[in-house]
């Protein structure tokens, strides 16, 4: 691994590349720095290159960095499974909520964004992979759960997340992703007023270069710019 400046240098080279292969803009693909158990410092150094989007997994770790970077001009990306009763602890600052998997968190959300006076933006967290290790709802699920958050006055839905398997093999997460774009265009088709499908939240370190090819919006990166992840 080479510096984190190196590192955001070379990924966002695969970004342009994979864009290249299918004909899309490098612009319409958002780097998220998924910083679990890195520390802040990481953080301000990837902002320092000029990234804006970090991704957190679990709430009380987001809050600490939140207060350790304060002055950081940062999209707080919420990437992990979120639990009802830790929503209150991101509601009021989170940009984006990739993992929404049921309408009871969509309701929270929407409770919680009331209560203060904002608008969320959420994706709808899709398990594409049929893997029981996984969050999210079925693919023939996804539908009619995006219906039902149209109706809520304070969430957005606007797009689509899903994992791809865990394996060697980048080019195995393919088919996950493509059912993914799928569902996404077939929502959109309906024109579902509250609803925007823009994004799709696809990829990882192993298996971006595929996610982008598929028609992602969004990678989600985290030992690709910082190296191995800390054992917690």
């Amino acid at each position: 691994m080479g510096t984190i400046a190196e590192n955001i240098r070379d990924v966002r080279g695969r970004i342009e590349q994979a864009c290249n292969r299918v004909g899309r803009d490098p612009h319409d693909v958002t780097l998220v720095a998924v910083t679990k158990g890195f520390d802040a410092t990481k953080i301000a150094e990837a902002v320092r290159q000029g990234v804006r989007d970090i991704g957190e997994n679990f709430a009380q770790e987001v809050l600490q960095k939140r207060k350790q970077l304060p002055h950081e001009q940062i999209r707080w990306h919420f990437v992990g499974h979120v639990q009802t009763n830790k929503v209150k602890y991101i509601a009021d600052f989170v940009y984006l909520i990739h993992s929404v998997d049921s309408f009871k968190l969509a309701e929270e959300i929407d409770k919680r964004a009331s209560r203060i006076g904002r608008n969320i933006d959420l994706l709808v967290e899709v398990n594409t992979t049929g893997e029981a290790t996984k969050h999210g709802v079925r693919p023939d699920e996804a539908v009619p759960l995006v219906r039902e958050i149209a109706h809520l006055r304070h969430v957005h839905a606007c797009g689509l997340m899903t994992m791809g398997p865990t394996l060697p093999d980048p080019e195995q997460s393919r088919s996950c992703f493509r059912i993914l774009r799928e569902l996404n265009e077939r929502i959109r088709g309906e024109g579902i007023e509250n609803v925007a499908m823009t994004h799709l939240s696809m990829g990882m370190t192993n298996d971006f270069e595929v996610g982008i090819e598929e028609g992602a919006t969004l990678v989600r990166l985290g030992t690709a710019l910082f190296g191995p992840r800390p054992n917690r």
